[in-house]
């Protein structure tokens, strides 16, 4: 397998100096160490990013590094846009803002301290790393940025699946304009069925038995290398139509056990999924990597996040987001950062192929990238296995009952005041039934 280039381009070490003399006092726009200030940083043709930079109130010289420097972000260049851009200079904007972000009864609570620019060069960075700034920078009329902003190599493997997941698709390696078959996918909706169900019309038509899915990926011999299987049931909650936060649907993604026969599974990983109640309809998930073992599946979270239901979005796995080091050497002993993987999940009802980066460095072999094939398929028929469900209609007959009563106490209590009035009994508008 052959990767494509990609570049990273890293803005680590991100800090502010401001001295103490320059802060009015009982200014709340200034912020403290408490109360850390932010910068956007912008990449024409790219998404804006904002990050929150810590702050620092002592002297400095010019090369003393920042007190904290938590703070990181990163554009990830594809190989289009690195030939796009090539030959065109680049400018990484970093906007510097003072206060809180956002903003409170529609005032916002923020103050522009100052702009700079640092121009990239892309030509030639798929091959080597370069660094472009590295060090503290003036802003505003005292203030000073720290900064170290470099560009690296970062080969990815791209694989795309043919069609939905459900309908047991070939998975194809993309380098440039060329496909290549590497994987074939089975998907069954139960453990125990002898033929596949037809996918859309179970999950359209039944879909109240939402269990026992799984899909296997197959190399093109037929050997099983990974799989995905659905250990938790996704019900709603009770008196609900949702896969709540407190009752989530639960995969594992498995590999073979290589001590045994191909009949023999171990877990590698545990991928929840819900669907988030809130002004912003999403599905909720959380990754995971645990033990060998099946005596104990539970394990470090290395991925949490939500997808929008109506717009989609991306899965998404970055080892710098990653503090623990158990996680880092499950994934690889010999590499503890860099990129993981990312897969595409397309918005609720839309026809879903997903495309699956993954990092070279966390690929040793053709299982190794089946792995991440098959959790991103589960990412996938997770946002089916998350849609509404349907309200019963002994909840709707539960809900009357209530309804009911209620009157029936309101107008027992008016009684010895007022003439008795009929009864009358309204659902709510919002409550859809279904036998």
């Amino acid at each position: 397998m052959d990767p494509c280039p990609y570049v990273r381009l890293m803005i680590d070490s991100l800090s502010l100096n401001i001295p103490v003399q320059n802060r009015p006092a009982g200014s709340d726009i200034y912020p403290s160490t408490t109360n850390p200030s932010f910068c956007i940083l912008r990449i024409k043709g790219f998404p804006s990013q904002t990050v929150v930079v810590p702050v620092t109130t002592s002297a400095i010289i010019d090369a003393s590094p920042p007190e904290s420097s938590a703070s990181s972000a990163g554009f990830h260049i594809d190989t289009a846009s690195i030939r796009r851009l090539s030959r065109k200079s680049v400018t990484l904007t970093v906007s510097v803002y003072t206060g809180r972000m956002g903003s409170s009864c529609s005032v916002t609570c923020r103050k522009f301290l100052g702009r700079i620019d640092i121009g990239i060069e892309l030509n030639g960075m798929e091959k080597k790393t370069v660094i472009f700034q590295n060090g503290w920078m003036k802003i505003g009329s005292e203030s000073r940025l720290h900064m170290t902003v470099r560009a690296e190599p970062d080969p990815r493997f791209v694989f795309q699946f043919g069609d939905e997941p459900e309908y047991s698709p070939v998975v194809f390696q993309i380098q440039g304009n060329i496909r290549q078959p590497v994987f074939n996918c089975k998907f069954s909706a139960d453990r125990n069925a002898r033929s596949r169900i037809p996918m859309p019309e179970f999950m359209r038509k039944s879909i109240n038995d939402r269990k026992g899915w799984i899909i296997t990926i197959h190399d093109l011999s037929g050997s099983p290398i990974a799989a995905a299987s659905m250990i938790t049931p996704f019900v709603a909650s009770p008196g609900s139509d949702r896969v709540s936060r407190s009752n989530p649907g639960a995969w594992l993604i498995l590999r073979p056990h290589r001590s045994f026969d191909n009949n023999d599974w171990k877990p590698w990983g545990r991928l929840e999924a819900w669907r988030e109640k809130g002004p912003i309809d999403s599905l909720g998930y959380k990754f995971e990597l645990v033990r060998d073992t099946w005596l104990n599946v539970s394990g470090t979270t290395i991925a949490e996040g939500t997808i929008s239901m109506k717009k989609g979005g991306q899965f998404y796995i970055d080892n710098r987001m990653i503090k623990d080091s158990v996680a880092l050497s499950l994934l690889n002993p010999s590499i503890i950062r860099g990129f993981v993987m990312s897969s595409t999940v397309e918005a609720e009802g839309k026809v879903s192929k997903p495309t699956v980066l993954v990092g070279v460095q966390h690929v040793t072999c053709m299982a190794d990238a089946a792995l991440f094939v098959a959790l991103s398929a589960a990412m996938d028929l997770s946002m089916d296995a998350c849609r509404l469900f349907p309200i019963s209609a002994d909840y709707c007959a539960y809900v009357a009952v209530v309804h009911l009563m209620s009157s029936a106490s309101s107008c027992l209590e008016s009684s010895s005041t007022s003439d008795t009035q009929p009864l009358d009994v309204y659902l709510p508008s919002d409550v859809g039934c279904s036998s």
